[in-house]
C-alpha cells in the first residue's frame, strides 16, 4: 500500500517536473518511507563505532589529551598522598610530584595511539543481533559493546607504557614503584599491628600499575561514551547520510 501511494504521488506531478527533479522526488519519498533494511542497520551502527572511536582516540592521543582535559587526566590514587606530601616538602619536590603525573599521563597519550585498530577490528566482528541491541539501547550501549570486546587488548597496548613510567627513576634513584611498594608494605605492617588494629587503620592493597591502568582505559572510554550520545542525541553529530538514516529514524 506504501509504495502505491508513493507511485501515485510520482505520477501525479510527471506532468509538473523534468525527469531530473522527478528522480531526486520519488528518491527522496522513498528513503522517508522505505523501513531501515538490516544492511543500513549494520553499516550505520559500525560507523557510529568508527566515528566515535576515531575522534576520541585523536583527542587522547594528543599532547596533553589526557593530562590538560580534568574528566580523564590520571592521578596517583588518593592512598599515594603521603608520598605526594612527603615530597613536595623537599627542594624541588613540587617539580618531581608535578613530573611523575605528566609521565603518567603521557604514557597514556602515547599507548592511545595504538588503539585505532583494536576498535576497527572489534566494528568488523560485529553481528546483527548485535548491532539490534545496540541501536535499541541505552545512550552508551555502544561503549558497552566496545568495552567487552576490546579492553583486554587495550590493556595489553597500555600497560607497558604505564610500567614503563611508573619505573623511570623520580629522586635518589628510587622510582615512583618503588615508593610506592615501601610506602604501602610499611603502611600495612602498621595497620596489622596491634596499635593499628585498635586504631581501626585499613591495609592498602591497591596495585598502582592496575590502577592507573584502568583510570586510563575509564577515561578512554568516557570519552567514546560522550560521543555516542552526541550521534543519539545531536542531529548535527551526524555527519554521514547513513548516520542521519540509523539514527534518526
Amino acid at each position: 500500500m506504501q509504495k502505491i501511494k508513493i507511485i501515485a504521488f510520482i505520477f501525479s506531478l510527471f506532468t509538473m517536473t523534468s525527469c531530473a527533479e522527478l528522480t531526486q522526488i520519488a528518491q527522496s519519498a522513498a528513503n522517508q518511507n522505505l523501513p531501515l533494511s538490516n544492511t543500513e542497520i549494520i553499516a550505520g551502527l559500525k560507523e557510529a563505532l568508527l566515528v566515535g572511536a576515531d575522534s576520541s582516540v585523536k583527542r587522547l592521543s594528543a599532547v596533553d589529551g589526557y593530562l590538560k582535559d580534568q574528566a580523564v587526566k590520571i592521578l596517583l590514587p588518593p592512598e599515594a598522598k603521603t608520598i605526594m606530601d612527603n615530597l613536595s616538602k623537599l627542594p624541588g619536590g613540587q617539580k618531581l610530584v608535578d613530573d611523575v603525573v605528566v609521565r603518567i599521563n603521557r604514557a597514556a597519550e602515547d599507548a592511545a595511539k595504538g588503539a585505532k585498530p583494536i576498535f576497527v577490528n572489534s566494528v568488523r566482528e560485529m553481528t546483527f543481533a548485535d548491532g539490534l541491541q545496540i541501536l535499541r539501547g541505552p545512550d552508551n550501549a555502544a561503549t558497552s559493546y566496545f568495552k567487552q570486546k576490546t579492553s583486554q587488548q587495550l590493556g595489553e597496548l597500555y600497560r607497558p607504557k604505564i610500567r614503563e613510567s611508573l619505573n623511570k627513576n623520580l629522586v635518589a634513584g628510587i622510582s615512583t614503584q618503588q615508593s610506592w611498594n615501601e610506602l604501602t608494605t610499611n603502611w600495612n605492617k602498621l595497620a596489622g599491628s596491634t596499635v593499628g588494629k585498635i586504631a581501626g587503620f585499613k591495609r592498602v592493597d591497591v596495585k598502582l600499575e592496575d590502577y592507573l591502568l584502568q583510570q586510563a582505559l575509564n577515561g578512554l572510554f568516557l570519552k567514546i561514551e560522550e560521543r555516542e550520545k552526541d550521534i543519539r542525541t545531536n542531529a548535527n553529530a551526524r555527519v554521514t547520510n547513513i548516520l542521519k538514516r540509523v539514527f534518526g529514524s
